[in-house]
């Protein structure tokens, strides 16, 4: 190893780490997120991925994947969200059509923080 490639070599192996890193934390940030999911209840109606139920029925509420597609990259839909999972959602809204039931969200205050919802929220909209 000569002293011009041992820089390279360092720079390269820094890089390597801040990726891992890197994933490491979505991983985290993933792992939480569904943590705090499922402690208030959140996948009693919502899965990651669309799922039909048996005999082609439709979830009670859209796949997160799916409220990603459909907010992604929207101003405001971040704290949009966060005070549907909050207040709950407008009953009238036709919006997730062939995607889920139709039944309209329930308020969740006493279910989960503002902090939380905001954290799932977050990773919710980064789902591809």
């Amino acid at each position: 190893m000569t002293l011009h490639t041992f820089p390279l070599r360092w720079a390269a192996l820094a890089l390597a780490c801040t990726a891992l890193a890197a994933q490491a934390q979505t991983a985290s940030v993933e792992e939480t997120a569904k943590k705090t999911a499922a402690g208030a209840g959140c996948f009693a109606c919502h899965t990651v991925s669309h799922q039909d139920l048996k005999g082609g029925q439709l979830p009670i509420g859209p796949a997160w994947e799916d409220v990603a597609a459909q907010y992604r990259g929207k101003p405001g839909a971040a704290d949009f969200l966060t005070r549907v999972v909050l207040e709950g959602s407008n009953p009238y809204a036709s919006h997730w059509k062939n995607k889920a039931a139709g039944i309209a969200m329930p308020p969740n205050a006493v279910a989960i923080t503002e902090s939380d919802a905001r954290q799932v929220v977050y990773w919710i909209l980064s789902l591809k």
